[in-house]
């Protein structure tokens, strides 16, 4: 076994790699680039070396730097992650130049498979079924010809990685080119390669893979497949395994298919056959040659460490069971936790964690994480935060105890979809498995679901703890110890009573506080009245109102604080009732960035009118593209940013007369 183990990659993956290793003995090694430089799998390495700047292509895409940084280390092997470099077969063949053991395949069944149009004509070859597609020469002209002859709907694809990067579906002839354009760009960034696949898009399918694990001594094995159909961006954000709902020859079919490829080519490591599923009938979709984001839930119910079969296989030892040996019992689910916003078109957020708690782990909850509270989202990665795994006996066990931990997760400081995965595995259509690629789509009320209004109820507790809150750093901050300066609310020749302005998301609400005691007052607001009392440990409380106690979160924020109640956040400030009103923001209309990016290309120009609607400007952030346009008709004035220029969130880009 290795004595010393480079991780060329970041977030999660590289915590997950850090805790095999170290549990085999084995020393690790961290890179990471200036904005990563305090982050968690630093932290968690026995050593970390610096790559440089922080875009992927100067740091973690630098195949020179980490080689440099695994010498000098002293490494033996190194573990590519998934995504960056995972599927590089040119950094495979310089691990080997450098004496370094590249954890994973070889370089020739990457090529092979790992190209997603050399992989679909080989398995053409050995009789697997392929979606009908284009897979051959580069140029525009040609991908554009190809889509013609297929048909619309395509799916232009990245042929180099995967994790829905560099992946647009494409309706009609008018949206083809740009989105070919957008897909060169989101590939080169995120994979280092711009080459691309056209592929007829199917209706309503459902995306099935099967795992398979093979290694140098000819032995090769497949586990249970894993259903991933639910995806936003063409990337997935819950998977679970066994797929649910597929008749027995369906399940020999794939697994006997993604074995026949694995064969064909000597398959050696962790490796994914990805297919469609559309009634009976299933067709190739792509061989991932690397681990995938969502392998823990097959090792949930295996009860297998695919990274340490990584690590044996690649030492040179045989695979630790064979296939009659894989008994697979139970049922698991993963849901991936991102910073984004789902009513906005999952546009990634950035951010600092200002409150991070996540679900206790147990034999049946794991939690996989590369972030700590305190950690700062930047604009240049992938914005996943966390993936929650559940497992039970059976599916309906695993998706109440998934329920469950996501109910406990709580997470203050950056938009997430942490809502729309509660809505998802508590939705009836989720829970009777009618699950395809569209889900999302066909169920648009459960990305606004976590935006219902709250009842006066719970309206009245988020107020009562946000004034205990309030009152307690009142308390906590140094006074004259007069009358005057105290926060008790204190008058003469009156009952004590403090009035107060507060502000409840978009909504003003004037409350009045009588403190009764240290830890207790009575509430009033418009609609009404509550005796409060209350314990404040960090940020922990437990509030008791009119007798009834419940346990709360409350994180200070952005002056106010953030009440976290039954897993929802509610931003509440307080403002001076005597303080004069807000003035109203004028300024000049103007197209703002929604976040910090890059801007990699303009579509307008100063002068021109345009329509509402009509496309200004592409930023790239978190390894994805994202489009601005037109917020109304008008005429534009002014441009303030220009290719390759990096934006910061909120600035003013484009100015309309």
């Amino acid at each position: 076994m290795f004595r010393k183990l480079l991780i060329a990659n970041r977030g999660e993956i590289a915590c997950r790699v850090i805790a095999t290793a170290k549990r085999m003995g084995v020393a690790t090694v961290a890179v990471y680039s200036d904005v990563d430089s305090h982050a968690r799998h630093v932290a968690l390495a026995d050593e970390a070396y610096p790559l440089g700047a922080a875009p992927a292509r100067e740091s973690y895409l630098s195949i020179d730097k980490i080689i440099a940084a695994a010498r000098r280390a002293g490494a033996e092997a190194v573990h590519p992650g998934y995504g960056f470099l995972s599927e590089n077969a040119f950094f495979a063949d310089r691990c080997a130049e450098a004496d370094l053991v590249f954890i994973g395949p070889s370089p020739q069944a990457m090529r092979l498979m790992g190209a997603k149009t050399q992989a679909r004509a080989f398995v053409e070859q050995i009789g697997v079924p392929v979606v009908p597609g284009f897979h051959a020469a580069q140029d525009t002209d040609s991908l554009v010809a190809a889509a013609m002859r297929i048909g619309f709907p395509v799916l232009v694809k990245a042929s180099a990685g995967g994790g829905g990067k560099g992946m647009r579906l494409v309706a009609t002839a008018s949206e083809l080119r740009g989105a070919i354009e957008s897909a060169r760009r989101e590939a080169a960034s995120a994979f280092g390669d711009d080459s691309l696949l056209i592929e007829k898009a199917l209706d309503d399918p459902r995306h099935i893979e099967v795992q398979i694990f093979g290694d140098a001594h000819g032995g090769l094995v497949a586990f249970p497949e894993r259903d991933c159909s639910i995806q936003r961006r063409h990337q997935k954000i819950m998977e679970e395994t066994p797929a649910p709902g597929l008749s027995d020859d369906m399940r020999r079919a794939l697994r006997d298919a993604a074995l026949a490829a694995g064969r064909a080519v000597s398959y050696m490591g962790a490796g994914t056959i990805e297919f469609l599923v559309a009634g009976e009938a299933f067709y190739f979709l792509e061989m991932n040659t690397r681990l995938q984001v969502e392998h823990p839930i097959t090792e949930m119910i295996a009860g297998v460490d695919l990274v340490e079969w990584q690590l044996r296989v690649a030492a040179g030892e045989a695979l630790p069971a064979t296939q009659e040996e894989i008994a697979p019992h139970g049922h698991a689910i993963e849901a991936r936790l991102y910073a984004e916003a789902p009513a906005r078109d999952f546009l990634p957020s950035v951010g600092r964690l200002d409150h991070w708690r996540a679900p206790r782990e147990s034999l049946a909850i794991r939690v996989e994480t590369g972030v700590r509270e305190g950690d700062a989202v930047t604009p240049y990665y992938d914005p996943l935060l966390a993936k929650i795994v559940a497992r039970g006996d059976d599916r309906d066990v695993a998706r109440a105890r998934l329920s469950a931990a996501l109910r406990e997760c709580e997470i203050v400081g950056v938009e997430t979809n942490l809502a729309l995965l509660r809505a998802i595995i508590a939705s009836e259509a989720y829970g009777e498995a009618r699950i395809d690629t569209r889900f999302l789509s066909r169920h648009l009320e459960l990305i606004l679901g976590g935006d219902e209004a709250l009842d006066e109820e719970k309206e009245t507790i988020v107020l009562s703890a946000g004034a205990a809150a309030w009152l307690a750093r009142l308390r906590a901050a140094p006074s004259d110890e007069t009358p005057w300066d105290a926060g008790d609310g204190w008058r003469l020749n009156g009952d004590a009573r403090q009035k107060l302005g507060s502000r409840l998301g978009d909504r003003d609400v004037p409350l009045e506080i009588a403190p009764l005691s240290e830890r207790s007052f009575r509430l009033r607001t418009p609609t009404a009245s509550a005796l409060v009392e209350f314990e404040m440990v960090s940020r922990r409380m437990s509030l008791r109102m009119d007798g009834v106690e419940r346990k709360l979160t409350v994180v200070p924020h952005a002056g106010g604080f953030v009440v976290v109640l039954d897993g929802r956040n509610h931003e509440l400030s307080f403002v001076d009732p005597l303080a004069p009103p807000r003035a109203r923001s004028e300024g000049d209309s103007a197209l703002a960035a929604p976040l910090p990016a890059r801007v990699t290309k303009l579509f307008a120009s100063v002068g021109e009118s345009v329509k509402k609607g009509a496309p200004l400007l592409m930023l790239e952030a978190m390894k994805m593209e994202i489009a601005l346009s037109a917020p109304h008709d008008g005429l534009i004035s002014e441009i303030r940013a220009a290719v390759g220029d990096m934006v910061e969130q909120g600035e003013r880009l484009i100015v309309f007369a």
